[in-house]
């Protein structure tokens, strides 16, 4: 179950930071206030997996997968341009994801 809080807590975080962006500055109400609930259920999420999987390694999948998605959420609803040097980091990100998950023992399988 901890796995599934933490895949919602990275969606709640990206709709966050997605709303961040539609804020303004936030200047926009409704944006605004959906930054506020959606950072607000994501952190209340990651707090509850944080009992089970250590901190160092909930809190790298949880931003590191959050800024591969906001990037690519970037590219296509703000047009955002992504050169190679930034696909290629976002790349290493989601490997040094993968590698936790499938080879370290401190995420326990």
């Amino acid at each position: 179950m901890h796995w599934l809080y933490l895949g919602v807590a990275i969606l709640f975080e990206t709709i966050g930071t997605t709303a961040l962006k539609a804020s303004d500055g936030m200047t926009r109400l409704g944006p605004s206030i959906l930054v506020v609930l959606a950072y607000a259920l994501s952190f209340w999420l990651l707090a509850l997996v944080l009992r089970i999987i250590p901190v160092g390694v909930a809190y790298a999948i949880w931003s590191g997968l959050g800024v591969c998605l906001i990037a690519g959420i970037g590219w296509v609803v703000f047009g955002q341009r992504l050169d190679m040097p930034a696909v290629l980091g976002l790349g290493m990100i989601i490997a040094g994801i993968a590698v936790i998950n499938l080879f370290s023992n401190s995420v326990g399988h």
